[in-house]
Formats: C-alpha cells, sequence, structure tokens
C-alpha cells in the first residue's frame, strides 16, 4: 500500500519549513499561504519525518 501524506491546511501557519526541508514533495501557495502536497515521493523517509517534525503547527501526517 502506498503512503499517504496529508497537511491539515486549516492549521497550516504557513512558515514553509516543510517546503525547506523537502520541496520535492511541499509546495507552497501564494494567495492562501498555506503548504501544500505536491507529490507523495522525492524525498526520503528521513526528509519527511524531519518535515513533520519541524511544523510547529503539527498538522502533516503520514499513514500507510
Amino acid at each position: 500500500m502506498a503512503r499517504e501524506i496529508t497537511i491539515d491546511r486549516e492549521e497550516c501557519l504557513g512558515c514553509e519549513s516543510c517546503v525547506e526541508i523537502c520541496p520535492e514533495i511541499f509546495g507552497f501557495d501564494e494567495t492562501e499561504q498555506k503548504a501544500y502536497v505536491k507529490h507523495f515521493e522525492g524525498c526520503s523517509d528521513n526528509l519527511i519525518q524531519e518535515a513533520i517534525d519541524s511544523c510547529p503547527a503539527g498538522c502533516i501526517s503520514i499513514s500507510e
């Protein structure tokens, strides 16, 4: 089963830390000032976890 990465955009603070850590997966919507998931592949599991851990709002999750 493929993993799914989600961002609760209601909770996103727009800090862009996830985008800086893993730009292959995360993008930033300038209009809404919120992060979003572009792709589910492209970063190592360690970088994905670093992005999750760095989120001050705790709004990024991953499921298998």
